[in-house]
């Protein structure tokens, strides 16, 4: 299978083209067998990781702009004195606050900041109706409302608050700090530009004619949800058959690992499919997004104002074998002289979810303890 195919992620699996109704808010979906993450996460107390012993969690909920409740944990060192430094922290795209988020959270809070791991709206325990959509704008939001949150901390020094994003909501961390300059940096690893993946495909593999293929496969599906008074779902990134037509599926990674699977479904599945990573609430473990998440980012391309972010500075870290790379490379390009880029030799794009001996933790925390003073 092509690599650019592969970021589907349905024509390794075998999927249809079918589509299931999105369950209830709070609503967990069931384990599939043979995966064994789910008690791992619960031996951690539903977490991925191990808290710190020199770390405070606590959860915590604020509201955005849009009247929408966040949930979120607040990492706080046990020696927290005075005014501290502050971290927004969220991502990968379809992952909640247990997972990766949390744990570079945790790794702030060991080092002295304090930090906010939040589930974007509409996912994991944070509000909206509809469960399971994107939205660039709302997600956007969501960190200018965590930086809200923290500034009313009586810890936190409001002219010390950053951004850490990994993944799919570092166009949406870079995205609010390009225009909220509260936050005084940002950073993200593994990188993703999801307006552009979804609207372009990896690589911006999309022909003029795919996009309008599935432009009008999206319009489509919404007459379906519109008759059926309920919202399915499918792929994000929507991939197509050996017909040249749209064919998402409606999980976003297999029940299953087969025998052929692509590099890339492969690297997902370790993650989000296993014990490493799996969580009952990650839409990319048990799922798939609403099938219209796409027209959102269709319509919003993010960044596109990025060189608002000066005099203000970014870093993305990304991993030398990773498939999505050429995101960083390309913003550090468009904006040399606010974003730096560090490259992780032997890391691969989840490598930077949780292996903790190749994120640049030292790196990072050099670059906020800089541009946070």
């Amino acid at each position: 299978m092509e690599r650019r195919k592969a970021l589907g992620l349905i024509a390794a699996t075998g999927a249809t083209a079918s589509f299931t109704a999105l369950p209830s808010f709070g609503a967990e979906t069931g384990r599939a067998a043979g995966a064994t993450g789910q008690g791992k996460a619960t031996a951690k107390g539903g977490y991925t990781f191990a808290l710190d012993k020199n770390v405070k969690r606590t959860s915590v909920r604020f509201k955005n702009r849009y009247g929408i409740e966040v949930a979120a944990d607040l990492y706080v060192p046990l020696t927290a004195r005075g005014k501290l430094p502050a971290l927004a922290v969220s991502g990968p795209f379809g992952a909640v606050k247990e997972q990766s988020s949390g744990l570079y959270a945790n790794e702030f809070a060991r080092r002295g900041y304090v930090a906010l791991a939040f589930d974007p709206s509409f996912t994991g325990e944070s509000g909206g109706t509809v469960r399971d959509v994107a939205s660039p704008d709302i997600y956007t939001e969501d960190y200018s409302a965590a930086v809200d949150f923290l500034g009313l901390q009586r810890i936190v020094d409001r002219e010390r608050i950053g951004a850490q994003a990994v993944c799919g909501l570092s166009g949406m961390a870079l995205t609010a700090a390009a225009a909220d300059s509260r936050i005084k940096a940002v950073a993200a690893a593994s990188m993703y530009d999801m307006s552009r993946s979804m609207s372009r495909g990896h690589e911006d593999y999309y022909a003029r004619e795919q996009r309008q293929k599935i432009v009008d496969h999206l319009s489509r599906q919404r007459w379906i949800d519109a008759e059926n008074g309920t919202f399915a779902r499918g792929s994000h990134e929507i991939p197509f058959d050996e017909n040249g037509n749209a064919a998402p599926s409606n999980r976003i990674l297999p029940k299953t690992l087969p025998a052929d699977a692509d590099p890339i479904t492969k690297i997902f599945f370790d993650y989000y499919r296993t014990e490493r990573g799996y969580h009952p609430r990650s839409i990319n473990s048990t799922t798939a997004w609403n099938a219209t998440t796409p027209m959102s980012f269709f319509a919003f391309q993010l960044m596109t104002n990025i060189d608002m972010l000066a005099p203000r500075k970014a870093l993305l870290v990304a991993g030398a074998d990773a498939h999505s790379r050429y995101y960083s490379e390309d913003v550090q390009a468009k904006a040399p002289d606010t974003v730096d880029l560090v490259i992780v030799p032997g890391a691969d794009h989840v490598d930077l979810y949780d292996r903790k001996d190749l994120i640049p933790f030292d790196r990072l925390d050099e670059f906020f303890t800089k541009n946070l003073a």
